[in-house]
């Protein structure tokens, strides 16, 4: 139960991320993919990820220490996830 719940909310972060950079001309999202935000607070890198990664388990972790970090609150209009950029390669590598 718990996990749908996170995955739920998953999706509507995911679609307020989509209605944020739809509506922002500097960046635009193709279909497919949804944006993340990675690094330092002060230095964090957007990144585009495809959607399907959303079922793998190694990115379904990093989400949810997303959700124990930030809740499902993130400032940035995207997702944040509470990783450096080694470790964000790291796991989508394994994912590729």
């Amino acid at each position: 139960m718990a996990f749908l719940r996170s995955f739920f909310a998953t999706k509507q972060i995911i679609r307020r991320s989509f209605t944020t950079e739809s509506s922002s001309s500097s960046t635009s999202t193709p279909k497919g993919f949804f944006a993340v935000y990675v690094g330092e607070s002060l230095k964090k890198k957007r990144y585009l990820v495809p959607v399907y990664y959303l079922n793998k388990p190694c990115f379904q972790a990093l989400l949810r220490k997303a959700e124990e970090e930030f809740g499902f609150d993130h400032p940035t209009g995207g997702l944040s996830l509470p990783c450096d950029e080694a470790f964000f390669f790291t796991v989508t590598s394994q994912i590729r």
